[in-house]
């Protein structure tokens, strides 16, 4: 069975934020497969059902981000989930907007949300889907104005003009979701994160040799 966690920041004032692609991407998957409703559970909002034949739990942190990790923590040890056995989603400005990419294990590259989850989990072995939101403009090297930077950035919506765009990346995400359910992350990794195979042009008749 999966955990698969969504990260956001709970209340309306930041439902359409950069950060909150993670709690989008998990309404979409339970929207698909009617799973729901969600509980007030381990201080965020839990929902079991299936995605096919597979059993899975839904999991959205109803704390601020840099606290996502007590929810994940308390939910994985009392349902026996395994680190392993944890997907998380989540936004990631190293990747360009509209941007997907899978994830095994690895560091919190920053990322509050990831770093509380790695801090209560004891590791960082879980499985991520990265969303691309791109970095905010004239960013500064490491430093407090670059925090600051980074953090009025990913609390902000999303442009109108991004909106598609955005709405075709948590369509993929929901999809990056069924296949690392139903195949686990290293099959998920190696069928999605493949770049596309190029169309070759038509060869021009005649057959002859140059």
């Amino acid at each position: 069975m999966w955990l698969l966690v969504g990260l956001g920041n709970p209340g309306s004032r930041y439902e359409r934020t950069r950060h909150n692609i993670g709690f989008r991407v998990v309404d979409e998957v339970a929207r698909r497969h009617g799973i729901g409703p969600f509980r007030s559970k381990f201080g965020g909002e839990l929902a079991s059902g299936a995605i096919g034949t597979h059993k899975v739990l839904l999991l959205r942190p109803m704390e601020l981000m840099n606290r996502s990790g007590f929810a994940v923590q308390q939910a994985a040890q009392f349902c026996g989930v395994e680190v392993r056995s944890i997907a998380v989603v989540h936004d990631d400005i190293d990747l360009d907007p509209g941007r997907l990419k899978l994830k095994s294990g690895g560091g919190h590259g920053g990322h509050n949300g990831l770093r509380s989850l790695m801090e209560q989990l004891g590791e960082g072995g879980f499985a991520r889907v990265r969303c691309g939101v791109g970095k905010p403009p004239r960013l500064q090297p490491d430093g407090e104005a670059r925090d600051r930077a980074v953090a009025g950035y990913v609390l902000s919506d999303f442009p109108a003009a991004q909106a598609a765009d955005i709405a075709a990346l948590i369509d993929r995400a929901a999809d990056a979701v069924e296949a690392i359910s139903a195949h686990g992350i290293t099959w998920a990794m190696n069928k999605l994160n493949a770049p596309p195979t190029p169309t070759l042009p038509p060869q021009a008749g005649g057959g002859g040799s140059t």
